[in-house]
């Protein structure tokens, strides 16, 4: 596997388990349901998308990302600063987006860094992206 791939890989890996514990942490301050069936809809996603990246990298014996204890840490202190004062469903929702957003800007970089990387590795990144526009659409409604 060539490096670009799997560093493209790798930041579809960190993407996505970054939204799900993103999902994971906000889901327990979630009071609207609507909004809670769609983040449990957007956590099922990632994860396929997620594990599309893995299986990839697994058949080609290629290292993968490995999440840091402080990488998590950071993100739930994050979130739990910013719904200190206000666990609003908009809050909520401002702040995945935002997530989102991040997450575009980081697959973008990845993507224009690496550009020698094969179609599968880009075509699964591109999926990401897509999926996270997609997500901030449907999240908008909240706000």
């Amino acid at each position: 596997m060539k490096r670009d791939d799997q560093e493209i890989l790798k930041e579809v890996q960190k993407n996505s388990s970054m939204a799900i514990n993103a999902i994971e942490t906000v889901s327990q301050m979630v009071h609207n349901d609507e909004l809670l069936q769609e983040l449990s809809k957007e956590k099922l996603l990632y994860s396929v998308i997620q594990n599309k990246a893995t299986d990839r990298l697994q058949r080609e014996r290629a290292e993968g990302y490995h999440a840091s204890g402080v990488q998590d840490m950071m993100l739930k202190g994050s979130i739990q600063m910013n719904t200190l004062t206000n666990c609003s469903t908009s809050k909520i929702a401002e702040i995945m987006i935002q997530g989102s957003s991040k997450g575009i800007t980081n697959m973008w970089k990845s993507m224009n860094h690496h550009q020698n990387s094969g179609n599968t590795s880009m075509e699964i990144a591109r999926e990401l992206v897509a999926f996270e526009e997609k997500t901030i659409s449907r999240l908008k409604k909240f706000l």
